[in-house]
């Protein structure tokens, strides 16, 4: 069979989970497997503009991007949406509808919401024969997810699978498989074991610090906040931050930029305070990691806080450090509440969302 896994690099959550789905296909199948990022088959200004537009917005313009994001989802306006959109997509993406048309792939999993409208529209009007596979990669689901001529969605749990099936659609074709994360996050490890191969003390309550992709978040403030604790902290793409921290660097504050071994920094961890992008969460619901939030985006991050929230399997977000700072002392001080958390979390943990996906196949 010839697969194309597709994403875009817009935030590294849809990259990471079109990743995992491409190195399971290579390591478990013997199918001809192809990885693309939608956007270098877009013109030059839209593939530059694209992300840097999306970052600006969550970064600098909050406000707008919650405006935009609840506006596009507005059941009424859907059909100047999808034209809007029909026309914004057809022209920008003109190289990657001839590429598809070209290649013409048996299956195309798409884990972002413009690789899966473009493919769904070829789709259906009868440009490609490809199946489509639409890989949902957060916990609630926006309306720009959802494409007439998908063949079938995965989405992350029960609650996901029932908001796609009131957008209208079929509850056949809508698989709950968790979100996809690279199998190295269901590896049984000792906490021990992977404290020494990082060389991080051993019996210290332990909070990772992670910006995501985009390097947010009041970490320096925290860094002070929690000093009776170990800290792992993880910049990202951030280079400046990682300079500015480096040099608070100690034996048990331990500061590092962008990592490989995410699934290293969690076995390590005792909790994470982190920003609510869907595949951080998903990651840390495969290691079983308590989550405390900060800088939540407006929309899609908000709602994931509020979809863990129904499954009790998540801290509500902190709205001020000191609240971020008591979250993790009640934690540390209570392990009766502290295991009771990694039990709710244990319902959402999904770490074979790869090989179920594969299955669909």
């Amino acid at each position: 069979m010839k697969i194309l896994v597709i994403h875009a690099t817009a935030g590294a959550g849809h990259k990471k989970a079109a990743e995992a789905v491409y190195q399971g296909l290579k390591r478990h199948t013997s199918h001809q497997v192809t990885l693309v990022d939608s956007l270098d088959y877009t013109n030059p200004l839209f593939k530059y503009s694209y992300p840097r537009t999306y970052v600006f917005l969550v970064t600098k313009l909050a406000f707008l991007w919650q405006f935009l994001f609840g506006m596009l989802d507005i059941p009424f306006l859907q059909p100047a949406v999808r034209l809007i959109r029909r026309v914004y997509n057809g022209i920008n993406t003109l190289a990657l509808a001839k590429y598809l048309k070209e290649e013409q792939f048996d299956c195309i999993i798409a884990t972002h919401f413009m690789s899966a409208e473009v493919s769904a529209y070829l789709k259906r009007t009868g440009q490609i024969r490809s199946k489509i596979i639409c890989v949902v990669t957060d916990f609630d689901v926006h309306r720009i997810w959802i494409n007439r001529g998908t063949d079938l969605y995965t989405c992350a749990c029960d609650f996901t699978k029932d908001k796609i099936i009131s957008l209208g659609i079929d509850a056949g074709a809508v698989h709950v498989t968790g979100i996809p994360t690279d199998e190295k996050f269901a590896d049984l490890v000792s906490k021990e074991e992977i404290r020494r191969v990082l060389k991080i003390k051993p019996a210290m309550f332990t909070v990772l610090l992670a910006t995501g992709s985009f390097g947010m978040g009041p970490l320096e403030e925290l860094i002070e906040l929690l000093k009776g604790y170990q800290l792992i902290i993880v910049c990202g793409h951030n280079k400046e931050l990682f300079e500015r921290l480096r040099p608070k660097a100690t034996d048990q504050i331990h500061v590092f930029g962008l990592v490989n071994n995410m699934f290293d920094m969690m076995a390590a961890a005792d909790v994470m305070v982190t920003k609510p992008g869907g595949l951080s969460i998903a990651e840390a619901l495969v290691k079983k990691l308590p989550l405390i939030f900060f800088s939540a985006i407006p929309g899609q991050e908000t709602s994931n806080i509020a979809v863990l929230k129904k499954y009790q399997a998540a801290t509500d977000q902190g709205s001020n450090l000191q609240e971020i700072v008591q979250k993790v002392d009640d934690l540390s001080a209570h392990p009766q509440d502290y295991d009771q958390l990694r039990q709710k979390i244990e319902v959402l943990s999904k770490p074979n969302a790869v090989k179920d996906i594969i299955a669909l196949l």
